[in-house]
């Protein structure tokens, strides 16, 4: 799954004997058209005796590998295969010609600048993107949409290749912390070097994984949301029920029980609703809908 999300099929970006190759007559339909269907294929039409195309070629690899897999680059002696070449009215060179969907759509001739090859590669396919953000995006979607094994797979592919990818290992945690598995939530933390402990992506699966802590421990919560409706004001069973259920996944109510906690008693226990609420906005991060009502409702007691 993890190379499906490289480059659309293509070929990961390590792998730059699929990047970079030459080509003859025969195998340029192959080499050339075929795989221009699945991404654009610079063709550097040289021959040996030819010192620019010395000078080229060196950069033209180096940026293809540069683009991670959105580019290929097939190279071609025209002294020994001259007639494609010819057909494409090619008269000096070096010469390169793009081509995509088996047509040719761009190109330049001489021994020009990286930065001028760089945006001919922008313009064609668009500036790089890095295969492992694509694939922890494409994680993050999947989670987005229920498929919880699939979003897995992805971030064990990912730690395959890099173990000390903090995004995810932090993606995989909360995964396991959602699942209720705190333990296992605990171990794939551990991962984390130490030099990365720090990292932000971290910040909101250590708060989710203390809130779960916390709740674990409360057990049943029909004795606290019990004593909560014989007795409004015991603040400490309110504060308690609300983290149950932030961890039964009932957020609302629970910034409900923090918010009315902060209207009866303000200086309760060193403001502990408001600091409560806040490491519930940390856990559930900005953009999640409970954080946005919680925060709004929060600011209008505040500033009331």
């Amino acid at each position: 799954m993890l190379n499906d999300t490289l480059a659309g099929g293509a070929a990961p970006a390590g792998d730059t004997d699929a990047l970079i190759k030459d080509t003859t007559t025969a195998g340029f339909r192959q080499d050339v058209i075929a795989e221009s269907m699945h991404r654009p294929v610079l063709v550097d039409f040289w021959a040996p005796w030819c010192g620019p195309c010395k000078q080229l070629t060196p950069v033209l690899e180096k940026v293809v590998k540069a683009a991670k897999g959105t580019v290929a680059l097939v190279k071609m002696n025209i002294d020994d295969h001259p007639s494609i070449a010819g057909q494409l009215g090619i008269q000096s060179i070096p010469a390169v010609i793009v081509f995509q969907k088996g047509q040719p759509v761009d190109g330049f001739m001489g021994a020009v600048p990286e930065s001028q090859i760089k945006e001919l590669i922008d313009r064609v396919a668009g500036p790089a993107q890095d295969p492992v953000e694509l694939a922890l995006a494409d994680a993050a979607a999947l989670i987005e949409e229920g498929d919880l094994a699939g979003a897995s797979e992805i971030y064990a592919a990912v730690l395959e290749q890099q173990p000390d990818n903090v995004a995810a290992l932090a993606g995989l945690a909360k995964m396991q912390l959602d699942a209720g598995e705190i333990e296992n939530a605990k171990r794939v933390l551990a991962m984390v070097p130490d030099a990365k402990a720090a990292d932000p992506a971290l910040t909101g699966v250590r708060a989710a994984l203390e809130l779960a802590e916390q709740a674990a421990s409360l057990g049943d919560l029909t004795g606290l949301q019990r004593e909560v409706d014989a007795n409004p004001d015991a603040h400490q069973a309110r504060f308690d029920l609300a983290l149950g259920l932030a961890a039964a996944n009932e957020r609302g109510q629970a910034v409900d029980h923090l918010i009315e906690l902060r209207k009866r008693d303000k200086e309760w226990n060193e403001d502990a609703a408001r600091k409560q609420l806040l490491q519930f906005f940390e856990a559930w991060g900005v953009m999640d809908p409970d954080t946005i009502r919680g925060r709004r409702k929060l600011s209008a007691l505040l500033f009331s």
